[in-house]
């Protein structure tokens, strides 16, 4: 059996909105077992993810990462996918990579907002100009499409070049105004220390953090935890892994059962907002098992094409 090759145009056949019901579909079925694996050279990574979920496939993605190629005008990240029929285990589709990683990583967020923010939210602030920040503009387009976007970048540039793309979008230059205004907050950078405050967040918001991946980054700080219904999609690839996580935790800003749910409590109705009042984080973790599940929404759009 030959597998699907897809490449980056099966991204015209694909929703935002038919990717989070996918997510919450894949959710309903038997928790997913996940394992990762990192070998190193130097500051050369190799990683493989591994995802089962009993009732819809296997996967690898395995991803490089040597931050040397950027000298060379060679991208920094590279990788593939590797998606396993769930009857046979045989080879079912190679799914681009950096396709699966957009969407899933978006797609994560916007079911947080989907089921944490607002209805009614409008005023949606990007911490960050990159890739991901782009991806958040198309993603939540979908559910909010009367938002109005602003973005802070630490380099100014950087936010005025996003800006200058799209009608949509807003350069800021200060920040605490801009988190004070906006009723969602996405935040997806590199940074170590918290950029945002909880002193600065006002009622009914609500904060999507993306960026913070390893234990020594940080995007808010800890009065922010405490002030916050905290949620994140994943508890297994969130607490013990994820500074935004583990700090507060070993601050006791928080505790561990603090975080109310999970992707996994969305059937028992416990993943949603209960007032318009309430400040809600929703900490995006990541895990094999999003890139399953979005890889098998990929292969089902491109085959139904």
């Amino acid at each position: 059996m030959t597998p699907t090759i897809i490449g980056p145009e099966a991204e015209a056949h694909l929703t935002w909105t038919g990717l989070t019901e996918a997510i919450e579909a894949g959710h309903r079925l038997p928790r997913a077992e996940i394992k990762d694996l990192f070998l190193y050279r130097g500051k050369d990574v190799l990683l493989n993810r591994a995802a089962w979920i009993d009732g819809l496939a296997q996967l690898v993605k395995v991803a490089t990462v040597f931050p040397g190629n950027a000298d060379h005008g060679q991208p920094t990240i590279n990788g593939a996918v590797n998606l396993f029929d769930d009857k046979t285990g045989i080879l079912s589709a190679i799914v681009d990579f950096h396709l699966v990683t957009k969407w899933k990583t978006a797609g994560d967020s916007l079911l947080s907002a989907s089921r944490l923010a607002r209805k009614d939210s409008r005023n949606i602030l990007l911490v960050g100009a990159g890739t991901v920040a782009r991806s958040m503009v198309q993603a939540y387009s979908a559910v909010f499409p009367e938002a109005r976007f602003t973005v802070w970048n630490r380099s100014p540039a950087g936010a005025a070049r996003m800006a200058a793309e799209d009608a949509r979008i807003t350069a800021a230059d200060d920040l605490e105004r801009a988190v004070r205004g906006a009723d969602i907050i996405c935040t997806a950078t590199m940074s170590k220390e918290p950029l945002i405050r909880g002193a600065w967040l006002q009622a009914g918001q609500h904060l999507d953090l993306i960026g913070a991946y390893n234990p020594s980054m940080r995007e808010v700080d800890d009065a922010a935890m405490s002030r916050a219904r905290l949620f994140v999609d994943s508890r297994a690839t969130t607490i013990g892994h994820i500074g935004e996580i583990m700090d507060p935790i070993a601050s006791g800003a928080i505790t561990e059962g603090d975080i109310i749910a999970d992707f996994y409590d969305m059937a028992g109705g416990s993943f949603t907002r209960r007032s318009a009042d309430e400040i809600t984080i929703a900490k995006n973790g990541g895990g094999a098992h999003l890139d399953l599940m979005t890889a098998a929404y990929i292969l089902r759009c491109w085959q139904n094409r």
